[in-house]
C-alpha cells in the first residue's frame, strides 16, 4: 500500500481531524483515510482545477507551503545518505 505524509497541515485542521476521529472511534490516520477515500471515490465531489485551487486557497490562505517538492527530495537524499553511512 502507498503512504502519504501531509506537511504544513494547519493546526485548526489537525484539531478538527482529531476530534472527528475520536467521535468516529478511529485513529486520526484511519479517519484521514476514510475522508480521502470518500472524497476521491464520490462522483459528486469531482473538482475542477479552479475549484481545487479555490479550496487550497481557503485551506491555507496566505500561508501556502513553498518548495515542498524540493524539500522532500532533499530530505530523502539526506535519509539515503544516512542509511548508506550506517551500512
Amino acid at each position: 500500500m502507498a503512504m502519504l505524509n501531509i506537511r504544513n497541515l494547519p493546526d485548526s485542521v489537525h484539531k478538527r481531524l482529531r476530534i472527528r476521529a475520536a467521535k468516529a472511534g478511529r485513529s486520526m490516520e484511519a479517519e484521514a483515510r476514510e475522508i480521502l477515500t470518500a472524497v476521491v471515490t464520490s462522483d459528486d465531489n469531482k473538482l475542477s482545477a479552479a475549484a481545487l485551487q479555490s479550496w487550497v486557497d481557503q485551506l491555507y490562505g496566505q500561508a501556502k507551503p513553498e518548495n515542498v517538492v524540493d524539500d522532500l527530495i532533499a530530505e530523502r537524499r539526506n535519509e539515503a545518505a544516512r542509511e548508506t553511512a550506517e551500512v
